[in-house]
């Protein structure tokens, strides 16, 4: 199984304050084909800093697989989707992964949509 370097791959993490959350956003992300795969992690927990406080809180994890071209696209989504006033939306870069896996990316998630001015044009 040969590796490639790709520009085009990257993994998402958003945190979400239920189970039910996780699910909805992850399932929403993958019916309009903004992310070919999200694993849903937890509970975790969650140690952290909010308006002066230290929080203790038990959240999910969910891991978005999608094209890098796309991850505007997915915060929008994600924004509307979840219940949190400031959600968790990272994105990293794979530098390098299968190339049957990162075609399967490819292949289950939309192209970003291209901009039709001068299409038709000579």
């Amino acid at each position: 199984m040969a590796a490639r370097i790709t520009p085009g791959a990257c993994v998402m993490f958003v945190m979400a304050g239920t189970g039910k959350e996780a699910e909805r956003i992850s399932r929403a992300l993958i019916e309009e084909r903004l992310a070919a795969c999200a694993n849903i992690i937890g509970p975790v927990r969650s140690i952290y800093r909010w308006r002066g406080k230290v929080e203790d809180a038990r959240e999910y994890l969910i891991m978005i697989k999608t094209r890098s071209s796309l991850t505007s696209r997915i915060e929008r989504a994600v924004r509307k989707l979840h219940s949190y006033e400031v959600p968790e939306i990272i994105a990293l870069k794979i530098a390098s992964g299968s190339t049957p896996y990162l075609d399967w990316i490819a292949q289950n998630t939309h192209a970003p949509k291209q901009s039709r001015r001068g299409a038709g044009k000579a």
